[in-house]
């Protein structure tokens, strides 16, 4: 992916890449103040920043190497969809009549799905220019 033409596209003032570098400290520090907040002792509160954390490598290894960054930020578009996938955990509590039995839990995953479901959009509308962008090449 040309560097160059990556740069055209931009969410909030940021290219795709910076825009996941800051989704995933986004998703570290949310599981990691959630944690703590609520006094888990489980580790499924911090689901958020272990999804953030493989977010954050792969997005900050395609920034120093542009020559793998089509391949990386397509991995990454894979956390954000487990991101997504795990948030929609919160339909099942709406569903079941729990909702908000754990309202730290749930808050998390209505997070997760909704941060997830935009991260993934605009993940694709960047895969989508940068091919329109090639095509006018």
């Amino acid at each position: 992916m040309n560097e160059n033409i990556s740069q055209h596209f931009k969410f909030f003032g940021l290219n795709a890449i910076n825009f996941s570098i800051v989704f995933s400290v986004f998703l570290i520090t949310w599981g990691i103040i959630v944690s703590v907040a609520s006094g888990s002792n489980s580790v499924t509160s911090l689901i958020p920043t272990f999804l953030g954390i493989p977010i954050f490598i792969l997005s900050l290894i395609s920034k120093i190497f542009p020559n793998l960054q089509k391949m990386l930020m397509h991995i990454v578009i894979i956390f954000g969809l487990l991101t997504t996938i795990g948030g929609a955990d919160f339909f099942r509590g709406l569903i079941m009549g729990n909702l908000m039995n754990n309202v730290w839990a749930d808050l998390s995953k209505l997070m997760m799905f909704l941060t997830g479901l935009l991260f993934c959009y605009v993940c694709i509308q960047h895969f989508r220019f940068i091919r329109k962008m090639k095509a006018n090449i």
